[in-house]
């Protein structure tokens, strides 16, 4: 008999928890029948806490925190305002960290599964947007565990609608994008459906954008139209306002013009060319992302067999007219928006407690990881669409010598510079004292199914190992950066090379030079006059060309240098081997 695994969608607006029922997965409702508990929690000075359709009518009367899951593993500069220094919420209980809110929003799914299947629930399996960076990975593990669930395994949004899509269709050959807008996060995946195999091919997202944009845009808008300052608002008035904005948005979604309302202030029509003219932006950006996931799966829209859209925001005519021109064909809307993901859950959690057994699921890692190497170089263990879970790792010696410990400096992006990637964390590993290059660390990377990374560096003489879970440092990872990082990799890719080829041929050329210089002061006299000039000019045409900078020029003439001392090294060899044969005799 299979254990018991719940599927859990913890959404920014609403969230769901669904279970595998005799192969099929289906939606756990409530005690009032609803399978949708609005992401809402309130908080009384008390400790009295409400979550779902009860905090949510307390909205723009009492503070309730909404889309906490946009906070999830941040940094308090990274959504000003919402977060304290210490990264907690302000709340009328006191400060908590977005895991402990999420928690209890958690906990409630965990009440509705518990009493709708009659047995304790303890495991569960939770979606993360695919673009999700360790941190929020991490924080979203967290919050399961504070609300008594053992986190068996993250899954990416647009994986798990793939799998709720790909279901009945196991017998197929075809690749498939999953679209997919929420409230606040956007995620596009292609995907390869084969014989029960599901395989990542490329993801692109961006986790500030959703439907929560849509709303605070058209409610600055009408506040405009009414000669306001937003600004100046009062925050449970702005409340009131998105709220209103939410429901013109989804009633604009079925009508060509809605009227918006806002009492002993006034009305405002507004009409879906006003709706798509607000949303521009965000389409804009939406649109960019679609052409990155092509683009890294190597594939034409024309490749696709199908586009499944999913996330509440998905709804938006506008939206699903971008997919039209951007995919060439008609949108796949045959999934639930609002249930797809929970259910994909839940067949991830039917395929990990053995209740489904003919289905495998490969995901992949969205941006490259590696170290700084010497000179500045970022050396990727890693690259990125590599299916996870994975693990690498390369052989590193010591520059310095008697050097006791180097720092790893663990990095994602996609340029060849260090600097010009995203740090992700720093660490020191000690090691025992050796000349140069004669220690030896081994460092590793392994990211687990949830996609959080962890780096393992060992020292080989000792065996002692050092071991960090790269899941405390928060990254920018915002469409506008990641697209800025890719096409920057694209638009500086032969300066970039040109760095690289320079700094290699610097290491080589420093690490050679003393070297030569020493050889020749060596056995010089073993030379012909015609070798000893060639390696003479050799070297001074790597210190010119180390003088002038050009990486072509210096990788060229390190390698004629290199060529031209063949001979000094095979003296030096017989010369040591010599004395070695001839040394003192017994």
């Amino acid at each position: 008999m299979s254990e018991l695994i719940v599927g859990i969608d913890l959404g920014t607006t609403q969230s769901a928890v669904a279970v595998v029922d005799s192969g099929f997965p289906i939606l756990l409702a409530d005690e009032n029948g609803d399978r949708l508990t609005p992401s809402a929690v309130w908080f009384a000075e008390s400790g009295e806490v409400e979550v779902g359709s009860k905090a949510l009518r307390r909205s723009g009367v009492e503070s309730v925190v909404t889309s906490v899951k946009s906070l999830m593993g941040r940094r308090c500069d990274e959504v000003p305002g919402r977060l304290t220094d210490a990264g907690k919420v302000v709340t009328p209980a006191g400060e908590l960290s977005p895991e402990k809110i999420s928690s209890f929003i958690l906990g409630r799914l965990q009440e509705i599964a518990q009493s709708h299947l009659e047995k304790p629930v303890l495991k569960a399996v939770i979606t993360v947007p695919a673009y999700f960076h360790d941190a929020q990975r991490a924080a979203t593990k967290r919050a399961g565990e504070l609300a008594g669930l053992e986190v068996v395994r993250i899954l990416s949004e647009p994986t798990a609608a793939a799998l709720s899509f790909g279901l009945d269709r196991l017998n197929e050959h075809s690749k498939v994008a999953v679209f997919d807008l929420g409230g606040g996060t956007f995620d596009v995946s292609i995907l390869e459906m084969r014989d029960g195999v599901f395989e990542v091919i490329s993801t692109a997202g961006d986790t500030e954008l959703g439907g929560d944009n849509f709303d605070r845009s058209i409610a600055t808008s009408m506040a405009k139209r009414f000669d306001l300052d937003w600004n100046g608002l009062d925050p449970l008035d702005q409340v009131r306002w998105i709220d209103e904005a939410r429901r013109v948005k989804h009633s604009l979604s079925e009508a060509e013009n809605a009227t918006y309302r806002i009492p002993f202030v006034g009305e405002s029509e507004l009409s879906r060319l006003d709706l798509e003219e607000l949303m521009k932006g965000e389409l804009g950006r939406m649109e960019r992302c679609c052409h990155r996931a092509l683009q890294d799966g190597q594939l034409k829209s024309g490749d696709l067999s199908s586009v499944v859209m999913v996330g509440g925001s998905s709804r938006i005519p506008c939206v699903q007219a971008l997919v039209r021109k951007v995919f060439e064909q008609e949108p796949d809307l045959s999934q639930h928006p609002d249930e797809a993901i929970a259910k994909g859950a839940a067949i991830q959690a039917g395929i990990l407690s053995g209740a489904i057994q003919e289905v495998l699921l490969l995901d992949v890692t969205p941006l490259s990881l590696g170290i700084e190497t010497m000179g500045g170089l970022m050396n990727v263990l890693i690259p990125r669409n590599t299916t996870i879970p994975c693990k690498a790792g390369e052989m590193f010696t010591n520059a310095v010598d008697y050097q006791t410990q180097m720092q790893v400096k663990v990095l994602q992006g996609e340029r060849e510079l260090a600097a010009d990637n995203w740090t992700l964390g720093l660490f020191d590993v000690e090691f025992e004292s050796h000349r140069r290059g004669q220690a030896r660390v081994g460092v590793e990377f392994r990211i687990d199914a949830d996609g959080i990374l962890s780096v393992l560096a060992r020292d080989i003489s000792t065996g002692k190992d050092t071991i960090i879970e790269v899941g405390s440092a928060a990254v920018d990872v915002r469409e506008s950066r990641v697209e800025q990082m890719v096409s920057e990799s694209v638009e500086y890719a032969f300066e970039d090379m040109k760095a690289r080829v320079f700094e290699e041929a610097r290491l080589k050329a420093q690490e050679l030079l003393p070297a030569v210089q020493s050889a020749l002061e060596q056995a010089g006299e073993f030379l012909s006059q015609d070798e000893r000039s060639s390696i003479i000019e050799c070297k001074k045409e790597v210190e010119n060309a180390l003088e002038a900078g050009v990486g072509a020029l210096l990788k060229a003439s390190v390698e004629k240098l290199d060529e031209a001392t063949e001979t000094l090294a095979a003296i030096l060899v017989e010369r040591a081997t010599g004395e070695f044969f001839s040394g003192p005799q017994g």
